[in-house]
C-alpha cells in the first residue's frame, strides 16, 4: 500500500559524502588548532566528558536530578553511558517540535558495554538483579552487543556502578564522543573454523585506551569491531574501524583492516585500506587510526565529524600514507580481503567447539531479555557447566562450552525462558532499536511493531518459507541505530498520512544488506518515491513484497538483487 507522506520528499538512500567546504576552519585540530567551534566542542573544552563521574557520585546522586546543570545532563553525562529517556504520553508528530527538556523523563537510559567478551554467571546475575532492583525489569541486548537498561534514578547510579564494576563491567564511554563498545566475535576462541582469536587484542585496547582521556574528546562517537570469524559475524562494513580476520599466504593469520563506515542519515560504507595488520600490531593500529580521527576530523559541524567524512575527502591512498607515515611509523604489508561469508553471523542453533564442547545459540524477541530472563540465564549455565554469554551484533547471544549431554535439555529450559535455539526465519532475522517508548529522537514505536510482525510473518509464511530468510530492520527515526539500509527490507520510522489521517508508520528501504553467504559484498538499499507502510500494516507489506520477490525471481535471485532491479510497481 501507497501513502502519501506529510514532510519533505524521500532522501536518496545512497548519495556521495560530501567534506566541508574549503576556506575555512573545520575544526581539525591537526590543521585549524583547537579552539571550539560549536557549543558541544565548547562543552567538552570547558570539562572533560569524563569528569563528571564524581558530580553524580558526590552531588546529583544525593540532591536529584533537579541540581544536574544542562551541560552535564545533556552532555557529560553520555560519557558514562547515561541519556535521559523521552517522557511517556508524548505523540512521535511532536518529537521534532520540542526541545529536549520537553520530551525528557527524570528517568535515564543506561548501556553496559560487554566488549564481546563472554559474561560469567556473576555478571549475569549482577546484570539481572540490577535490571530488577532499578530498572523496573527491563534490560534489551543492543545490535552493539551493549546491555541497555531503562528507568534508571540518578539516586541510584553510583549503586549501580559499584555492582557493576565488582564483576568487572562498566559503563564508561557506553555514549559520547568516545571509543564506544567494541564489536567481538561472539565465538572467539572457540570456533572449530576460526582463522585467529580476536580476545587478546580487544582485552588489550579496553584495558589500555577505554577512559584514558587522550581519547576522550574525539569529534563524534567511534565504534569498533574485531573478529577473527569466517562467518564475518560483526557487521564490519558499517564500523568506523574494523579488523577482520584473514590468512596471509606468506605471514600467515592476521586482520584485514577496515575505516570509514557508518550509517545514519549519511550512510557509506567501510573500506579496506589494503594492509595486513598481525596479532601483537592490532592494538597499535587501532591507536593510530583514532587518533588520526581525533586529530583531523571535522570538528565544526557535527553532521560532518564522523571518521566516514574524513576518508570521503583523503581517499584510501592518503589515509593510509598518513596512518603508515605520520602515526605508525613503518609500513604495513599488503594484505588479502577477507572470504565470503561461509554462514549467518547471528550463530543461532548448535555448533560445535574445537574441544568437543558446543555453543548454544538462542534468539529473544527483538533484544528484550528483562532481569528475569539474566539471572534464570545464569542459573542454566550454572547447572550444565557451561562457560559464559557472549551477545552477537544481531541481538541474539550464544551461551559457550555447553557439554554434549546437556545440549537437549539447555535447549528446552532455554525454550521455558523465551530464548528460542530454533525461531522462525523472522523472529531470528528482525532487529528492532528502542523506538518511541524511551527514546527522545523516536517518531514511531518499533520493539512491539516488530515482535508482532515477526510473529504473524512467521505464522503466514510457515507452510510456503521464503527461498531464503529475509532479513527486517526496524528504526524508529532516522538515525538508524537498528540499520535500516542493509537489510533487505529496513523500515525508517515516521508519520504517514492514511485516508488524510496522520499515523505511525515507515519509510521502506529495500534490498539493503552486509556481506552474508547470500551475497559477496555489502550494499545499501534502495528507497522507492511515496512508498510509505502504516504500523498495523508491516506484515502485510512484508508478505505482499517477499511473494512478488518469489513469483517474480529469477533462479537462484536473491532478494536484494531482484530489489534493486524491479519496477516500483512491484515493490509497493
Amino acid at each position: 500500500m501507497t501513502l502519501a507522506s506529510p514532510s519533505r520528499p524521500t532522501p536518496p538512500t545512497e548519495r556521495a559524502l560530501r567534506p566541508p567546504a574549503a576556506g575555512r576552519s573545520h575544526g581539525q585540530w591537526a590543521v585549524d588548532g583547537r579552539a571550539p567551534l560549536n557549543p558541544n566542542e565548547e562543552m567538552k573544552a570547558a570539562g572533560g566528558g569524563l569528569e563528571v563521574r564524581d558530580r553524580i557520585e558526590r552531588i546529583y546522586s544525593v540532591q536529584g536530578f533537579d541540581a544536574i546543570p544542562e551541560d552535564d545532563l545533556h552532555g557529560r553525562f553520555r560519557w558514562w553511558g547515561l541519556y535521559t529517556q523521552r517522557k511517556p504520553g508524548i505523540d512521535g508528530g511532536r518529537t521534532a517540535q520540542l526541545q529536549p527538556h520537553e520530551l525528557e523523563d527524570r528517568y535515564f537510559m543506561l548501556r553496559v558495554r560487554t566488549d564481546g567478551l563472554a559474561l560469567s554467571t556473576a555478571q549475569l546475575r549482577v546484570l539481572g538483579e540490577i535490571s530488577q532492583t532499578f530498572a523496573r525489569g527491563t534490560a534489551d541486548i543492543t545490535d552493539r552487543q551493549n546491555i541497555q537498561y531503562h528507568w534508571i534514578a540518578v539516586e541510584d547510579v553510583p549503586e549501580i556502578w559499584r555492582r557493576l564494576e565488582a564483576v568487572g563491567l562498566q559503563t564508561t564511554e557506553a555514549c559520547g564522543d568516545t571509543p564506544r563498545g567494541f564489536l567481538g566475535s561472539p565465538v572467539a576462541g572457540v570456533a572449530e573454523d576460526e582463522i585467529i582469536d580476536p580476545t587478546p587484542v580487544i582485552e588489550e585496547i579496553t584495558r589500555r585506551y577505554v577512559g584514558d582521556t587522550e581519547l576522550a574528546n574525539l569529534p563524534r562517537k567511534f565504534k569498533s569491531a574485531v573478529t577473527g570469524h569466517p562467518n564475518l559475524d560483526v557487521v564490519h562494513e558499517i564500523n568506523d574501524i574494523s579488523l577482520v580476520g584473514v590468512r596471509h599466504p606468506e605471514l600467515g593469520p592476521g586482520y584485514d583492516l577496515w575505516v570509514g563506515g557508518g550509517l545514519s542519515t549519511a550512510p557509506r560504507l567501510a573500506e579496506r585500506l589494503g594492509v595486513f595488520v598481525t596479532q601483537e600490531q592490532a592494538a597499535e593500529v587501532w591507536y593510530a587510526v583514532i587518533s588520526i580521527f581525533r586529530d583531523y576530523g571535522f570538528r565544526r559541524m557535527r553532521t560532518k565529524a564522523r571518521l566516514k567524512f574524513l576518508l570521503a575527502d583523503w581517499g584510501v591512498s592518503r589515509f593510509r600514507e598518513v596512518l603508515e607515515r605520520d602515526y605508525l611509523g613503518y609500513r604495513l604489508p599488503d594484505g588479502p580481503p577477507p572470504a565470503p561469508p561461509t554462514g549467518p553471523g547471528d550463530h543461532v542453533g548448535v555448533q560445535h567447539q574445537r574441544n568437543g564442547r558446543f555453543v548454544v545459540g538462542a534468539a529473544p524477541v527483538v533484544g528484550r531479555v528483562g532481569g528475569g530472563t539474566l539471572t534464570g540465564l545464569a542459573d542454566l549455565i550454572e547447572q550444565v557447566g557451561a562457560g559464559g554469554v557472549r551477545l552477537t551484533a544481531h541481538q541474539k547471544l550464544v551461551i559457550l562450552d555447553v557439554p554434549e549431554e546437556a545440549v537437549p535439555q539447555l535447549r528446552a529450559d532455554l525454550e521455558e525462558l523465551g530464548l528460542s535455539t530454533a525461531p522462525g526465519d523472522f523472529r531470528r532475522s528482525t532487529i528492532a532499536c528502542t523506538g518511541i517508548e524511551f527514546c527522545k529522537l523516536a517518531i514511531v514505536e518499533t520493539k512491539d511493531t516488530a515482535a508482532a510482525a515477526a510473529a504473524e510473518l512467521d505464522r503466514r509464511l510457515s507452510d510456503r518459507p521464503l527461498p531464503t530468510p529475509l532479513t527486517l530492520h526496524v528504526n524508529g527515526c532516522p538515525n538508524s541505530c537498528a540499520r535500516i539500509q542493509t537489510a533487505d527490507i529496513g523500515l525508517k520510522g515516521q508519520v504517514v498520512l492514511v485516508d488524510g489521517e496522520q499515523v505511525p508508520g515507515f519509510q521502506v528501504h529495500l534490498g539493503g544488506g552486509l556481506a552474508s553467504a547470500d551475497r559477496d559484498e555489502a550494499g545499501l538499499g534502495r528507497t522507492v518515491r511515496g512508498l510509505k507502510v502504516a504500523a498495523t500494516e508491516v506484515a502485510d507489506y512484508v508478505e505482499r513484497v517477499s511473494s512478488r520477490w518469489v513469483a517474480e525471481r529469477a533462479p537462484g535471485e536473491t532478494f536484494a538483487a531482484w530489489a534493486h532491479r524491479a519496477e516500483e510497481d512491484a515493490l509497493r
